[in-house]
This record gives structure tokens, sequence and C-alpha cells, in this order.
């Protein structure tokens, strides 16, 4: 399978489960919330678009990145029209997304796999940290 597809497969995955808001009005709102673990825009974005976001995540831990995939090509991967801006809520599948990326920045691939270790002990630890009932 091309590098391609199982980027553009993932992008799929991620909004069958769930974990992918797609649009400006959704993206802004898990931006606000502080909910938007990985955000990625079109190629052909308009720069309004990317203006926003950028002001939206300028000091949080939020990191945006531009893909090589313009609107068309990401919305007939994600079963719409067109697709400027979309947004992983889930940081697991954010690093998986990156890794299927040509190439992957090495710092943003970094920081997303310290923040699913930290996911991953903070639930180790609940699981194994609660009382059992008699």
């Amino acid at each position: 399978m091309e590098q391609h597809d199982k980027t553009l497969g993932l992008l799929s995955i991620a909004r069958k489960a769930g974990k992918l808001q797609t649009g400006e009005d959704a993206v802004g709102t898990m931006t606000a919330e502080h909910r938007a673990r990985l955000i990625v825009l079109a190629s052909d974005a308009g720069a309004a678009t990317l203006r926003r976001i950028r002001m939206q995540t300028e000091g949080t831990r939020q990191r945006f990145l531009v893909l090589n995939y313009d609107k068309l090509t990401l919305g007939a991967a994600l079963g719409k029209a067109s697709v400027a801006v979309a947004a992983f809520s889930d940081v697991s599948l954010a690093l998986a997304f990156v890794r299927t990326l040509d190439q992957p920045d090495p710092a943003l691939l970094e920081e997303l796999g310290q923040r699913v270790a930290r996911v991953k002990a903070r639930a180790d630890a609940g699981r194994h940290g609660k009382l059992r009932k008699s």
C-alpha cells in the first residue's frame, strides 16, 4: 500500500471513530476547549483559515500541520466535497497519522510520542491504583 493511501486511510478511520472533526467551526470549538491534539490543514487552505488556526493555537500545546494534500483530496478521503481543516482529538491517532507522512517533523513525532506515553501512564496508574471491591 502506498504511503499516500495509508495517510488518507488513517484520516478516514479517525473520522469514522469520532476522533477527527472537520471544518473551521468544529475545529475552532475543539481548539478553544483545548481538545485538539493535532490540527491538519489542506495545502490550498485559505490564508484567513491558516491565520485563524495560528492565532487559536498560539500559546497552547496544540500543534498544526499543513499537509501536501489539497481540499478536494482530503474531502474525498473523508466523504465530503472538500475539507480545508481537520483536528484529531486522540493523541495516539495523531501520532500514527504523523508517522505515515512522507517526511514527518522529528520534533512533532517526539512531542506526540511523549504525550502518548503520558496518557498511557495515567491510564495504567488508574487501572492499577483502584481498589477492588470484595
